[in-house]
C-alpha cells in the first residue's frame, strides 16, 4: 500500500474503503477519518461526499 497516492485499500476497510484510503494518504487514524464520515454525515452531506470518493478514488493494485 503506497501512501503517496489516493487509493482504495483491499485490506483493512469496512464498506469501500474510501475512509481507510484517506487516513493512510494522510497519515492519521482510520478510525477518526470514519468518525469525521459519521458526524458529516449527521449535520451535512457525509453519505454523498464517500460515494464520490468512491467513484473517484481507484483501487489499490
Amino acid at each position: 500500500m503506497s501512501t503517496s497516492q489516493l487509493v482504495r485499500p483491499r485490506q483493512g476497510k469496512w464498506i469501500a474503503g474510501v475512509c481507510a484510503g484517506l487516513a493512510d494518504r494522510f497519515g492519521i487514524s482510520r478510525g477518526l477519518v470514519r468518525l469525521g464520515f459519521v458526524i458529516f454525515g449527521l449535520v451535512g452531506a457525509g453519505e454523498i461526499a464517500y460515494i464520490v470518493g468512491w467513484i473517484v478514488m481507484p483501487k489499490d493494485d
